[in-house]
């Protein structure tokens, strides 16, 4: 894929784009409880670039990161089940399954009991929504492209036309690439350093 004067500004049109996108209000969730094969396609949608499948799903029901479904309901897939598989999904490129099911552990207790949950399902949901949603906003507010700093670097290299273009953009996603990496370290860290203290 070639781009043309590629810019920041094209980088921050994307980013608004996948934030518009990426999150999915509570309210706009299937209201309908579901096929196996319906949750997938859904994920699917969702979730561009990941692939899952009913043997995916059934893994996380059958090593308990995710509840299982209703019993003897053709559709037993509710509205909950679709909550746990997209805050799974939003957990799956940092997290091992090991750690995801510490992180449910810490809300919802036992995962197949809904009456010990410390907070509801929609509760946990709508307050990720949130979150992700302020992170959007603060990733297209931040600047992460020093214009001054990058003119400098560019004459020094004494680079111009496609070759600057291509290294802007690759400066960009090696800062980008530098703070998912430190998010991912801590949040990692505080996952084990809870554990460690209470088993």
């Amino acid at each position: 894929m070639k781009y043309k004067n590629f810019t920041i500004d094209d980088i921050r049109k994307m980013a608004n784009e996948i934030s518009q996108e990426s999150v999915i209000p509570y309210e706009d969730l299937p209201r309908y409880d579901l096929f196996l094969s319906q949750v997938t396609d859904y994920l699917n949608d969702k979730f561009k670039g990941e692939k899952y499948t009913n043997n995916i799903v059934q893994n996380y029901i059958k090593n308990e990161v995710i509840s299982k479904p209703e019993d003897g309901r053709k559709r037993g897939y509710t509205k909950n089940h679709l909550v746990q598989l997209l805050l799974l999904s939003y957990m799956r490129p940092i997290l091992t399954t090991e750690e995801i099911k510490k992180v449910f552990r810490l809300a919802f207790n036992e995962i197949n009991d809904r009456e010990d949950d410390i907070i509801s399902l929609e509760i946990a949901y709508k307050a990720f929504s949130n979150i992700q949603q302020e992170n959007y906003n603060n990733f297209l507010a931040k600047d992460y492209f020093n214009e001054k700093e990058f003119k400098n670097m560019i004459k020094e290299a004494k680079l111009e036309g496609e070759e600057e273009e291509r290294i802007m953009v690759f400066i960009v996603v090696m800062n980008l690439i530098a703070e998912a990496s430190v998010i991912k370290n801590i949040a990692k860290n505080v996952i084990d350093e809870y554990f460690n203290g209470r088993e």
